[in-house]
């Protein structure tokens, strides 16, 4: 069973912080059936094995995931680029416009299409229901927004192309398609997560484990084959944390910075939350 762990938690006024924890100290899965030259994917995509209509959606999984890692590559590159250089100067020009994308669509990005439970960590003062219904708010919300920016970007890939004749390299294009595949990933991210947080089979169990004192075995085998996708895990020291903040501007850094140690999140992402309107 596959899971992930969201610490949310309010940050500045009515703005809350939606993040996902990640233990350094666990390595992540690393795929070995993403190819690496093109020369893979075409026998990978065309081969006899997988001309099934059911595989489609894995052919064009591979192909993203393809076009992901060559992204990466680049980008490794760029960022080692001696100080000065045309490269170095596109990788300046690539943090400016990352720093723009906003931190829900890194959090969506963050959800692995194969979990099957999510795991909530939040302030202990908070209603478990109310912190349930704000991620069903903007796991919906952004299942939206970025199917919408998915086909704007998917629909300007063309446009941008044409400059592919000019001797300089592409910046519109790429740019475009890290677009295209970040709306795509954030879309993925944001079903899973509204799927898992609105299972209406299960919105009543979650209570009635809080209630309950002891149960018979064959009660225990059935709230296991019904329990909810989600675990609420109120957290004592988060709310302590939360609570060293200013009346306008929010959590203080320094408070950022311990929640972000604590529970391994990214510090500059959490406060993007703080700044958003």
């Amino acid at each position: 069973m596959m899971r992930a762990k969201v610490v949310v938690f309010p940050i500045r006024g009515r703005n809350w912080c939606f993040s996902r924890s990640i233990d350094p100290s666990i390595p992540a899965p690393q795929s070995s059936n993403i190819p690496s030259t093109f020369k893979e994917l075409y026998r990978k995509i065309f081969s006899a094995n997988s001309q099934k209509s059911s595989d489609y959606d894995s052919k064009i999984e591979l192909a993203i995931d393809f076009a992901s890692n060559k992204m990466n590559t680049a980008w490794s590159k760029l960022e080692k680029a001696p100080q000065g250089t045309l490269k170095n100067r596109i990788h300046g020009l690539g943090l400016k416009l990352l720093s723009r994308v906003k931190p829900s669509e890194i959090f969506f990005k963050s959800i692995p299409k194969d979990i099957n439970k999510v795991e909530i960590v939040y302030p202990s003062s908070l209603n478990p229901r109310l912190v349930r219904r704000r991620l069903r708010h903007i796991a919906f919300r952004g299942s939206a927004i970025h199917k919408k920016y998915l086909y704007s970007s998917a629909i300007l890939l063309p446009l941008t192309s044409v400059f592919m004749v000019l001797p300089l390299p592409n910046i519109p294009f790429f740019w475009i398609l890290f677009r295209t595949y970040s709306h795509w990933r954030a879309s993925q991210g944001s079903e899973k997560l509204l799927q898992l947080v609105s299972d209406a089979s299960c919105q009543s169990v979650d209570l009635a484990k809080n209630q309950e004192g002891s149960t018979q075995d064959s009660d225990k085998e059935s709230d296991k084959s019904t329990s909810p996708p989600w675990v609420f895990e109120p957290s004592e020291e988060l709310q302590k944390l939360v609570h060293d903040k200013d009346a306008n501007e929010g959590l203080n850094e320094r408070a950022i910075s311990k929640i972000c140690q604590k529970f391994y999140l990214n510090s500059t992402d959490v406060v993007k939350y703080r700044n958003s309107m």
